[in-house]
């Protein structure tokens, strides 16, 4: 058989909830690779074996005295989560040096949602400061690097959790995504991520995101795997059983439009343009029809953006005297939405409804929209900040100030994310093509198909249907 980090996240289910592989082997399997690679990758800034070894044996006692059709879905299923969720009794940094690190109280909704289902934590996986980044780097722990080139970034700010499953330290992650934050590090690790439309996963409300802009999905090796998570997230939704048809002949319209161009004009590198090309022969090959599609936005999006995405960071409970601790992206951004009138977030969540409208207007025009889903092949891990992260130095020697920098930066990388939040629409991505010309060799590039408001399932199945 198989080593158990080789299988996918449905195979190593089913040994689960036959007895094949017990609870306890299974942490103690995918701890013990946390333990040899999580030193190179920075994926995991808390391993909580103690805990987890504790879930697996309370899992090993309910399969002792329940059929495997009792069994909760993800049985004995190792996963972690992202340092912005609560874990009951361990500590969310939220990627902040300017908090105070204390225990959660008590699980977060997802995290609650998905012990239901059976899952083992291992522990949190690393993060940007509060998530604000494409790039899962902060002042308190290493970088999270990326599995097929320890140089480069895993992307942000699902960045660790990515890496993690990537390099077979996890089998399959839960992220969130507000901007892109499962669909970057999912394009950046070469995996399949799936950003759920609005509303499909049951999610407590936030004041720090008044724009409704994340919502949970899956990061996986497969779109099969991403279905089973997704199975776990909204119980009784069928995804995974979905996976078995393959869809009608679609209209698929192309577009290289970007709601950012305008600001930040932006070069499509080449690889970029491989996978895309890759992910029309994919789904030309199977029967979709791909032509142009002709799609206008509105120049005034980025700062409705940039004003809606950062208003939270602006509220957060931070000391007066800690905030020189923040990073400089944060600080200038949480000083910019302090100064910020309540009219003018008014106002932008207002402009951006109706960008919301006229875009799903266009978009109503096919069955599903593609695009890459990178402009750029992933970063060197530093790139976004111009940080020098070397040895066995930590923090890192140098952090330069340069906010705006690195936020054009960032909205170069992944010029199509942003506004598919905005939209509230689903939209997966997919690694269709290596720069290195075979599956595993040189890093990783993608696609990204959005569809209407429910279609989580078609696009599951689309990416199933072309072989991810």
């Amino acid at each position: 058989m198989a080593e158990l980090h080789e299988l996918g996240a449905v195979e190593l289910r089913d040994l689960l909830r036959r007895g094949a592989v017990s609870a306890g082997e299974a942490a103690e399997h995918f701890l013990a690779r946390i333990a040899d690679r999580n030193p190179l990758l920075g994926s995991f800034v808390a391993v909580t074996g103690e805990q987890a070894m504790a879930g697996a044996r309370e899992a090993d006692a309910l399969h002792s005295r329940s059929s495997a059709g009792d069994l909760p879905l993800l049985h004995g299923m190792p996963v972690a989560f992202k340092d912005l969720t609560d874990v009951a009794g361990v500590v969310t940094t939220h990627g902040s040096a300017a908090l105070d690190h204390k225990p959660a109280p008590a699980d977060g909704q997802l995290v609650a949602v998905l012990k239901a289902a059976g899952v083992v934590s291992l522990g949190k996986t690393q993060v940007p400061e509060f998530g604000l980044t494409a790039y899962s780097e902060n002042r308190i722990a290493p970088p999270s690097r990326n599995p097929h080139a320890p140089s480069r970034s895993s992307g942000g700010s699902s960045g660790g959790s990515a890496a993690a499953v990537a390099a077979g330290l996890l089998p399959v992650a839960p992220g969130t995504d507000g901007g892109g934050s499962v669909r970057i590090p999912a394009a950046a690790c070469g995996l399949v991520g799936l950003k759920p439309g609005r509303g499909a996963v049951p999610a407590a409300e936030s004041q720090g995101d008044p724009a409704r802009l994340v919502v949970p999905g899956p990061l996986a090796r497969s779109a099969t795997d991403a279905a089973l998570l997704m199975d776990a997230m909204v119980p009784g939704a069928g995804y995974l059983a979905a996976l078995g048809p393959d869809p009608r002949k679609l209209r698929i319209g192309l577009t290289l439009e970007s709601p950012w161009a305008g600001t930040f004009p932006f070069t499509v590198e080449q690889e970029a343009l491989d996978a895309l090309h890759t992910g029309v022969e994919l789904l030309a090959r199977a029967g979709h029809v791909v032509a142009e599609a002709p799609v206008r936005y509105d120049n005034r999006y980025p700062d409705a953006f940039t004003t809606a995405w950062t208003a939270g960071v602006g509220s957060a409970q931070i000391s007066p005297t800690r905030e020189a601790l923040l990073a400089p992206l944060t600080r200038t951004f949480r000083r910019r939405a302090q100064q910020r009138s309540p009219a003018k977030l008014q106002e932008a969540l207002a402009f951006l409804r109706r960008f919301e409208h006229d875009t799903v207007a266009q978009y109503a025009q096919w069955d599903l929209m593609l695009m890459p889903a990178l402009a750029q092949t992933p970063r060197p891990v530093g790139w976004f900040t111009g940080t020098v992260h070397g040895g066995d130095r930590w923090p890192a020697a140098q952090w330069p100030g340069d906010a705006d920098g690195d936020y054009r930066k960032q909205c170069e990388y992944a010029p199509w994310s942003s506004m598919v939040n905005v939209c509230g629409l689903p939209a997966i991505t997919i690694p269709v093509h290596w720069t290195g010309g075979a599956p595993g060799q040189g890093l990783p590039m993608g696609i990204q198909l959005v569809g209407p408001a429910g279609s989580e399932s078609l696009l599951l199945q689309v990416a199933h249907q072309i072989g991810f």
